[in-house]
């Protein structure tokens, strides 16, 4: 059985979680769902501004019509002194209603409404002619019922009751209930600033199926029609983002998995201005820095590997021609060999000393040391090759200057600056030594004569085997790590270096060491 017929297979959920863990769909998610809520929240907004108006509206624009009635329910209580005239005579309640609305007291049938009527609603010739029937009102108020009502929504004669000043009711509104007569608007009926009634009528939103309601209900479906549109636009809005976002991070995994696999020639289009644009940009400026490190670890490499063939290839031929008869074994040709064998030794030491520096163990015996007795000592050990060179040594040493510093260490800084000087200075040639107290530091300043160095070249003085000239530096001996061992014990003790052109014509070192 092959190994794929023997693993299990995969579960649905599992493949789902994996496929749904993916930050497109993320994206798609937490944009709809915000946006969803978004909209959801302005549909019940709107809704329930719109119901809390309505009603309003609807509640005040009925007491702006009741107010002819209660004006003249007002001037029948002033002339009869009571309610006793209407509630004994229920006529001429219904009269007043139909003067103040125009007649509504009797319910018409569907039948009776689609009777012909003459030209602007009058009756025809054959109505008019007909014996009217007189207006018989019950006490109790209750009117029979026709067949197949039609519901006049805009008429108040069936929601209207009076009240006394107890709020007790005199003429209740047709049918009614206590629960009816409770949820009753009661409007104040004064005479002469004192309250002698109320005329109460049942909300037309609670009572039938009125226009205002039905306007309320057509409001609220094209609000959810409008919603449903807002959603889709909103589902495809996230959609488009997503993708569009997504397509930009997976560029970016897919430039990360590049990097990974070692290909630092990689780089990622940076389109726009915004974070996305800058972390791409962040993005190159590393593939970048990668790149350039390869080839510098490539280059440090090949040069390690040159320095020491070279030692070695000058010692192999120095003992073959010892061995060979050619050169005899003198104390000349001895004195050569453990001058090969010394260089050898000393680049070892130097890439050491560097790989200690690199790992942050370059161990430094600080104390106490006078700065100016130490580059004194420097300057007396290479009294020889001074001399040789022909160059004129001037200082201007701070005698006070005392400094905490591991004083093996700092000699080895001053004379790699030495060897330094002598090595790439023409002669004759010059080198001023300044040492002065400057705040809390010490600053030696260290400035030879010409040749200088180019502006581009100043800030890589300092990298390990890097030469301004290869050819020359060969030629004087250097091996290009003086400088990088320089900047890495004046680092290993807190101070820095930096170079600058120097008032001399050639190259200018300032260092800055921690006074004691």
């Amino acid at each position: 059985m092959s190994h794929e017929d023997s693993s299990p297979p995969q579960p649905l959920t599992g493949r789902l979680r994996r496929r749904l863990d993916n930050l497109g769909v993320k994206l798609f998610l937490a944009i709809a769902i915000a946006n969803l809520v978004l909209v959801v929240a302005v549909y019940l907004i709107y809704s329930w501004s719109f119901e809390r108006e309505f009603v309003d509206y609807v509640r005040k624009s009925e007491e702006v019509r009741l107010d002819p009635m209660i004006t003249s329910l007002a001037d029948g209580y002033r002339q009869h002194g009571s309610w006793e005239w209407l509630e004994q005579d229920r006529e001429e309640w219904g009269a007043m209603v139909g003067q103040v609305f125009g007649w509504r007291a009797r319910i018409f049938s569907r039948d009776e409404r689609n009777q012909p009527r003459g030209e602007q609603g009058q009756p025809s010739q054959d109505d008019r002619s007909a014996p009217r029937e007189p207006r018989n009102f019950p006490r109790d108020g209750n009117f029979p019922r026709q067949e197949n009502p039609v519901v006049q929504p805009i008429t108040f004669d069936w929601r209207l009751m009076l009240m006394d000043a107890d709020s007790k009711v005199v003429i209740p509104v047709p049918r009614s209930d206590a629960a009816m007569i409770a949820q009753a608007v009661k409007l104040p009926i004064m005479v002469d600033d004192s309250t002698v009634g109320y005329l109460g009528y049942i909300p037309r939103l609670q009572q039938v199926q009125t226009l205002e309601s039905y306007f309320a209900k057509q409001q609220s479906w094209s609000y959810g029609v409008i919603a449903l549109g807002m959603l889709a636009a909103v589902l495809l809005n996230a959609a488009l983002i997503s993708h569009w976002l997504s397509r930009r991070l997976r560029a970016l995994g897919h430039g990360a998995t590049a990097l990974a696999r070692g290909d630092y020639a990689t780089r990622i289009p940076a389109r726009g201005h915004d974070e996305l644009a800058r972390l791409a940009g962040d993005f190159n400026h590393l593939a970048q820095a990668l790149e350039a490190a390869q080839r510098g670890r490539q280059q440090w490499i090949a040069d390690i590997a040159h320095e020491l063939r070279t030692p070695l290839t000058s010692l192999r031929a120095e003992v073959e021609a010892m061995q060979d008869g050619v050169r005899p074994l003198t104390q000349g040709s001895m004195a050569s060999v453990a001058q090969e064998v010394h260089q050898l030794t000393r680049l070892v030491e130097d890439l050491r000393l560097l790989s200690l520096s690199d790992l942050g163990a370059l161990t430094c015996r600080k104390e106490r040391a006078d700065l100016t007795e130490i580059i004194e000592d420097a300057l007396a050990a290479g009294h020889s090759a001074i001399e040789e060179k022909g160059v004129q040594v001037q200082t201007h040493l701070d005698q006070s200057i005392v400094v905490n510093a591991d004083s093996d260490r700092l000699a080895q800084v001053f004379g790699n600056l030495l060897q330094n000087t002598l090595r790439y200075t023409e002669s004759p040639g010059r080198l001023v030594i300044r040492a002065v107290s400057e705040g809390v530091n010490a600053r030696i300043d260290w400035e030879d004569s010409p040749p200088g160095v180019g502006d581009q070249d100043l800030h890589r003085l300092t990298d390990r085997l890097y030469r301004v000239d290869e050819s020359r530096a060969r030629m004087s001996g250097g091996s290009g790590l003086g400088l990088a061992i320089v900047k890495a014990i004046i680092d290993a003790h807190g101070g820095r270096m930096q170079a600058s052109h120097s008032s001399l014509g050639g190259l200018c070192w300032s260092i800055w060491l921690p006074l004691s």
